[in-house]
């Protein structure tokens, strides 16, 4: 352990006499603690946690892009994201290779110091907090319904048992976080959670092949053509609105601040580059079909979010018990992803509050005070504050595009140790190039839209 990442943290007081395996600290650090288990991570354990903090709420909003795009151009922008996001990793691995860290909050303290390791931290407490309340909101609204502009849209349950107390989005949170959430948040190892990680990326598989064969099945009996192959450019307002799909391809990959905690319980740690490889092209294979078959289905008349394309009929046999498939997988899907991500947001709250303490692994107390008031925050802002997926497309726009390239590029640019290629430099201001642009966009979008609506209310 270099330097930088051991210097903001005290070891225990003894040293466990019994076998040891490695686990996460406040940092991100790991330390030999006292087990009878000490095998490491498996390759495939690694690849389906790695592609489950990838695949998360984001694969609904792909097909949107191939909507704004083009079908060619939009599945060329998928690809060509998934090689930066891979180029951005591997910039990662290297560095912290030449540092010494064994995280990512020790590789920016390398490069910038302590004021890095806390900025960076920061950032991915706002995304990873700004992630997960926009899926418990998700999971309440497909399971129990939403009210948008005075309409009440039906959820799954209410569907099936009809509006009862215990149908309401308030009480189906509660039961999901105390009997879903609870036990899964409760693992002190990312690897522990390999198995149902392998279930969410099924599930996502699930959905791919519902669609696709939906799609088939209408294209062969003729009632949905050729879907565009090229964006359709009327006036001004449609060029601009080309550039609101960035933000989306810009952060569908981010997995940034998972790859060390992987990394460092693997029973060998060079297989990381394959890892992250073989993770990335899985994620892109899904991506791509999704965008693909989702945008053949419903063509122009793609949501913003697909998941709402699936409220009404489809017009084949068995529609409606398809759309409840999908939906319930879905959530299910979300509630597989809800523990990898939040494993990482729990490690840096701690490093930002506790960053002179002992290991969060040592001390049950803290490891679990922690988690109780973590998951609670998260189900207070999901079921008092809807509205705080505004607020979080703003955050979440310039916290995710900082971790997931902006500090990479920042730190080949800084380059402390002499080795960042001319390649390396290159990728680096194209990736910052993307996060600025992505993040004014949204901006500007989120802007725009309170404008119009407040408007829209004063008139």
């Amino acid at each position: 352990m270099s330097y930088v990442d051991r210097k903001y943290r005290r070891s225990p007081k003894s040293t466990p006499l019994l076998p040891s395996k490695r686990v996460a600290d406040a940092d991100g650090e790991f330390h030999e603690v006292a087990s009878f288990d000490v095998d490491g991570a498996s390759f495939s354990g690694a690849v389906f946690n790695l592609s489950t903090t990838i695949v998360g709420a984001g694969i609904m909003a792909l097909p949107e892009t191939l909507k704004q795009l083009g079908m060619f151009p939009g599945l060329i922008f998928i690809v060509l994201a998934a090689m930066l996001t891979e180029k951005s990793i591997e910039i990662i691995l290297r560095f912290s290779k030449a540092s010494k860290a064994t995280s990512y909050s020790g590789l920016a303290c390398d490069a910038f110091g302590s004021a890095g390791r806390t900025l960076l931290q920061f950032c991915i407490v706002v995304n990873n907090v700004g992630t997960l309340v926009v899926y418990m909101i998700i999971i309440g609204d497909v399971l129990s319904g939403s009210t948008s502009d005075g309409v009440h849209h039906s959820g799954v349950m209410e569907e099936w048992f009809g509006q009862y107390w215990w149908t309401r989005r308030s009480f189906v949170l509660l039961l999901t976080t105390l009997f879903v959430f609870a036990p899964l948040i409760s693992f002190k190892r990312v690897d522990s959670l390999r198995y149902t990680s392998a279930l969410s990326v099924a599930l996502a598989v699930v959905f791919v092949v519902i669609t696709a064969g939906i799609a088939i099945i209408k294209l062969i009996n003729g009632s949905i053509g050729i879907p565009r192959l090229m964006p359709k450019l009327v006036d001004q307002a449609s060029f601009w609105r080309l550039f609101t799909v960035v933000p989306v391809l810009v952060t569908a990959y981010i997995c940034h601040h998972n790859v060390h905690p992987i990394e460092n319980e693997l029973k060998d740690s060079a297989q990381m580059k394959s890892i992250v490889r073989t993770s990335i092209t899985l994620c892109t294979s899904v991506y791509l079909a999704t965008s693909l078959f989702g945008f053949l289905l419903f063509g122009d008349q793609t949501m913003d979010d697909i998941l709402s394309n699936f409220d009404g009929s489809l017009g084949i046999p068995y529609g409606l018990l398809l759309n409840d498939v999908v939906r319930v997988s879905y959530v299910v899907h979300l509630m597989l992803v809800f523990p990898i991500v939040f494993f990482s947001l729990r490690l840096n709250v701690d490093g930002l509050v506790f960053h002179h303490a002992i290991p969060i692994v040592y001390d049950n107390r803290r490891f679990f005070s922690v988690t109780a008031t973590l998951i609670s925050f998260i189900f207070v802002g999901a079921n008092c504050v809807p509205s705080i997926w505004d607020a979080f497309q703003f955050t979440g726009a310039t916290a995710t595009v900082s971790v997931g390239y902006i500090f990479p590029a920042a730190i080949a640019l800084r380059d402390t140790h002499g080795i960042a290629t001319k390649n390396d430099r290159l990728v680096s201001w194209v990736m910052i190039l993307l996060a600025v642009s992505s993040s004014s966009v949204a901006i500007c979008s989120d802007i725009y839209s309170s404008f119009i609506s407040s408007r829209g209310v004063d008139t």
